[in-house]
């Protein structure tokens, strides 16, 4: 069976093993599904995010432990050619958010978001990849290529009920809900990274670094944080110079034949199976940082899911021993402070903020990779700061699978069971904490109030006024 995916790692799985119903078709992507051993810790509705689809059904049918057992059928009873085409697997598929909780909260790891991005892959080519999915999987081409269409092109539909309607009718974007808007103008720090040569001594792809006591910083700006919420990246970078670094913002190789496009992890072409176009962002990614390979230059991101997924997801593209070379630099905004702080003696200078309460929603991809202690950490350091963790599953925004019409009910719903309700109750003047941009989208949508990323928290809570004194 001829994969999109590197499933070479579950090569020996199996061997020696209880692992029940190893379909006979699927090879080494076969023995990723049946790593499921019935524990049906997904049908858990307590603590923890698994899994979000069985939550607000209730019905095992949309469990992992079910879809593990569509996927089985599917592949025992269908060819190769056809297998991928069964529609238990669009039923069995249909409520799944790739949250990645199943990697981390199933004992046996059953990794349902790869599993679906090679389902979505396969199934494209069989029956085409649907315009919606081009549309939204297409985000990074959109806003590098033609960002001043699209922000055109969204703020007329979003002001437009018949433009709204239309959407709705002919792609099944709902018009329940506004689409994001790219800012006025994008991340200018990107820009202003340009250099037409990397002088001696200076990686490719970045820009020369200015004098900083700590060394130097490589800061990943996402799509999302570039296009859509630039004063996150700016906040970044000022605590990062506050706190001793020089920062450098990654820009693709000066050989990349789009050098002027910001880099992207591919993990908006990774969730909707258009896996070729996520391969060819991750090249651009590793041609950028063989640099910073050796140099063992720490790379800090922004957006959970788009860091994470380079940290996690890139090994399945078969791209070689450096992306595992590459995982080891690279760090969310607070994991990377956190480690400086256990590690290296860092000691940001904090001042208490104006409003000193908040709520703190962890993104999937950061309750799944354990991230969610170094945020708890970081906030520790703010003097007369007091937060409350909100116990969610996943917002239900989850990327598109928010905007799609058929989909938007399953969307309030996983937001409805814990996090609106929490964020409403919250009293006048506390602060909403989320890191993700879906989230941030949904949390608005849903209650009016607007979430800020940790890193607008912590420039607020630099000591002095503009230019805070370097950390210790």
């Amino acid at each position: 069976m001829k994969t999109f995916l590197d499933w070479s790692a579950y090569d020996t799985y199996g061997i020696g093993d209880a692992y029940s119903g190893i379909p006979a078709t699927g090879g080494n992507y076969a023995k990723a599904v049946a790593v499921c051993m019935h524990s049906r810790d997904c049908q858990n509705t307590g603590k923890g995010v698994m899994c979000p689809s069985y939550r607000i059904t209730g019905d095992r049918a949309h469990s992992t432990e079910a879809r593990v057992a569509a996927f089985k059928a599917a592949l025992n009873d269908g060819a190769d050619a056809t297998a991928f085409a069964d529609p238990r697997l669009d039923e069995a598929m249909d409520l799944c958010v790739s949250c990645k909780a199943c990697k981390k909260e199933c004992p046996s790891a059953v990794d349902m978001t790869l599993i679906k991005t090679e389902y979505l892959a396969q199934r494209h080519q069989i029956k085409g990849v649907p315009a919606r999915t081009r549309l939204f999987g297409g985000v990074p081409e959109w806003t590098g290529r033609h960002r001043g269409l699209l922000r055109f092109a969204i703020r007329a539909r979003n002001s437009s009920k018949l433009l709204t309607k239309l959407a709705d009718k002919l792609l099944g974007i709902t018009s329940r809900r506004p689409i994001p808007e790219p800012a006025p103008q994008p991340f200018a720090g990107f820009a202003a990274a340009k250099v037409a040569a990397p002088p001696a001594g200076t990686e490719a792809g970045t820009e020369a670094p200015a004098a900083g006591a700590r060394g130097p910083v490589i800061l990943f700006v996402d799509t999302f944080c570039h296009h859509f919420d630039p004063e996150v990246a700016e906040a970044a970078v000022t605590v990062l110079e506050s706190a001793g670094y020089s920062v450098r913002i990654a820009r693709p190789d000066p050989a990349d034949a789009e050098p002027d496009r910001p880099l992207c992890c591919g993990r908006t072409y990774l969730t909707t199976g258009m896996v070729d176009k996520a391969r060819g962002e991750a090249k651009r990614v590793l041609e950028a940082f063989k640099g910073e390979i050796a140099a063992q230059t720490p790379i800090i991101g922004l957006e959970p899911s788009c860091l994470l997924s380079l940290r996690d997801e890139l090994y399945s593209l078969g791209l070689g021993p450096e992306v595992g070379d590459l995982g080891k630099q690279l760090y969310l905004l607070e994991e990377f402070l956190s480690r400086e702080y256990q590690n290296k003696g860092l000691r940001l200078d904090l001042k208490p903020v104006a409003q000193p309460k908040a709520v703190l929603h962890g993104h999937c991809h950061q309750k799944a990779f354990g991230v969610m202690k170094a945020t708890r950490k970081v906030l520790g350091w703010i003097p007369d700061f007091s937060y409350e963790i909100v116990e969610t599953s996943c917002c239900g925004m989850a990327g598109s699978f928010g905007l799609e019409a058929e989909h938007y009910d399953a969307s309030m719903q996983m937001a409805e069971l814990k996090l609106l309700p929490a964020v409403r109750e919250a009293e006048e003047g506390t602060q909403v904490i989320a890191n993700g941009f879906s989230c941030r989208h949904q949390i608005e949508h849903g209650t009016g109030r607007q979430a800020r990323h940790i890193a607008l928290l912590l420039r607020d809570a630099l000591a002095g006024a503009e230019g805070a004194p370097a950390a210790r």
